[in-house]
């Protein structure tokens, strides 16, 4: 009941954007639906008349279907940039299969009498095709149709990844800061245009051949028209920022940097996490959200705006887990702070770029830093219990993850079980406040921040204090999960604001003030 409070009131503050949101959903479906019907339907009946063709063809296309969405969305940024060019171009790509399989389908299924008919009346191949076995294989076709609008209606949430827009913004905002009303805001009405549009197109399906055709002619008209209702979110401005969705959303994110330093005049889009260095890169955005220690700042030669009015709180990581683990193993403890302070940022940062740009496996990136610091043991024979290990989707915390693993098997008889890619903040910790892992690196500002959620006037109170902040989240953790911080490893992986090092020194912009100084003139 309190959700669906949230939710009503969510929504109605909120009105206006998703409005725009279904509008942008709506328009990436139709157009990439008219894509795959103008495509995909001449492709059915040209393999119609040339069988030998089909396994090829439809193997083609159903290959496509089993690539990830957002793997796909990743190799279109690069050649299409991000915006709805990759985001209409991939859903057409999952719209291919069903319609060129059912048209197919539906063509092969007319009577061999009927045919025979035909073209004993004298009619040519291409007038049998026509007026024949096209108007008889629309109800097949149609259910083709009927099934990609329904895929592509789900498929497009995950436009909102590469600037997009569409109804994911508000799932992806949702997940990533733990709030279900949010997620419920955008998921709802995503399910309703997918419930709304299989309705409508199921009963245009019943209809008569004759009728079906005129339709099926009024249809091609009117998807271009609702193609229209996409709205380019790309703002125009002197800089274009891409941002995550948790960045937007948490306060010690872009809304603390707009309280402090006053960066309203800088247009944004959503990007995947994943995707914003790429972004930043390839020169689609000019600014994006990191993390001060991320190999791909090395890699790709961007410059880290400092943040001189200390909006970013410190971000020391460190190891939480289930004070039960810690209980049942009591030798844990001491194996997991062999790491405590360790890891400065340059360290780090250069086990990042190994990773994120050398393409070493983060395993080998991990147990070669143990070997170097004189930490690493061959595994001993697993005779004890199991510990999980999680982590979240990004190569630092692969990393981590692989140190402890190696650690507690190299100096404990306990085995390891790695999940690791759980997601993002909330994932990872639900699955460790349930049981679900018994342990994950976690940092002290996201600690305090996204899953404390102090007021205002207790963060500010430690004033950013590194120790103060890590006391403070040690403690409410113990008493409020059962869940227990040891030792910081000495990096601090704290958010940032990037630039492209050349665009930084040519604007002469090397701090985020002077980032809003420039913005305001």
């Amino acid at each position: 009941m309190e959700v669906l409070t949230e939710l009503l009131a969510f929504w109605q503050a909120q009105a206006g954007k998703l409005g725009h949101q279904t509008l942008q959903h709506i328009g990436l479906t139709a157009a990439s639906l008219l894509l795959a019907v103008l495509v995909g339907v001449p492709l059915g009946l040209l393999l119609t008349r040339r069988p030998r063709l089909a396994p090829a063809v439809l193997g083609f296309t159903g290959v496509l279907q089993t690539i990830p969405s957002i793997a796909l969305l990743g190799f279109l940024i690069p050649v299409l940039g991000i915006g709805p060019q990759p985001a209409i171009f991939a859903l057409f790509l999952y719209s291919l299969l069903p319609i060129v399989r059912n048209t197919l389908a539906g063509v092969q299924g007319v009577s061999p009498a009927v045919v025979e008919a035909a073209r004993g009346l004298g009619l040519t191949d291409g007038q049998v095709l026509r007026r024949v076995e096209l108007p008889l294989a629309l109800p097949v076709l149609f259910a083709g149709i009927r099934t990609a609008t329904v895929i592509n209606v789900g498929v497009a949430t995950l436009a909102a990844y590469i600037a997009a827009g569409g109804l994911g913004e508000f799932i992806f905002g949702g997940i990533a800061l733990n709030n279900p009303a949010m997620i419920l805001a955008g998921a709802i009405p995503a399910a309703a245009l997918a419930l709304a549009f299989d309705a409508a197109l199921a009963r245009l399906q019943r209809l008569s051949a004759r009728r079906l055709t005129r339709v099926g002619g009024f249809l091609l008209v009117l998807l271009p028209l609702l193609s229209g209702l996409y709205l380019l979110p790309r703002a125009t401005g002197k800089l274009l920022a891409g941002f995550s969705p948790e960045f937007v959303g948490r306060a010690d994110g872009l809304p603390g940097l707009q309280t402090k330093y006053g960066l309203r005049p800088l247009p944004s889009v959503i990007l995947a996490p994943a995707l914003v260095y790429e972004a930043a890169r390839h020169r689609d955005v000019d600014v994006i959200d990191g993390y001060s220690t991320d190999g791909r700042i090395k890699a790709y030669d961007l410059r880290v705006l400092r943040d001189d009015r200390g909006a970013f709180p410190p971000y020391f990581a460190a190891p939480v887990v289930r004070q039960a683990v810690l209980a049942a193993h009591p030798e844990l403890r001491a194996v997991l702070e062999k790491l405590a302070g360790r890891i400065s940022d340059s360290v780090m940062t250069e086990l990042n770029y190994r990773v994120d740009y050398r393409h070493e496996t983060p395993r080998a990136v991990a147990h070669d830093f143990l070997r170097r610091g004189g930490l690493w043991r061959a595994p001993q024979p697993a005779t004890g219990a199991t510990l999980r290990l999680g982590s979240k989707i990004f190569a630092e915390q692969y990393i981590l993850a692989e140190l402890y693993a190696a650690l507690i098997r190299g100096y404990t008889n306990l085995d390891v079980v790695t999940k690791t890619g759980l997601g993002g903040t909330s994932i990872c910790f639900e699955a460790l406040r349930t049981g679900e892992i018994d342990l994950y690196p976690e940092y002290t500002g996201t600690g305090l921040l996204v899953l404390l959620q102090p007021t205002p006037a207790t963060v500010d109170s430690l004033a950013g204090n590194p120790q103060a902040v890590f006391d403070y989240v040690q403690t409410r953790f113990r008493t409020r999960y059962g869940l227990e911080w040891l030792s910081p490893l000495g990096f601090n992986n704290t958010y940032a604001l990037l630039m492209r090092q050349q665009q930084a020194e040519q604007l002469h912009i090397a701090s985020v003030s002077e980032l809003g100084t420039y913005l305001r003139r």
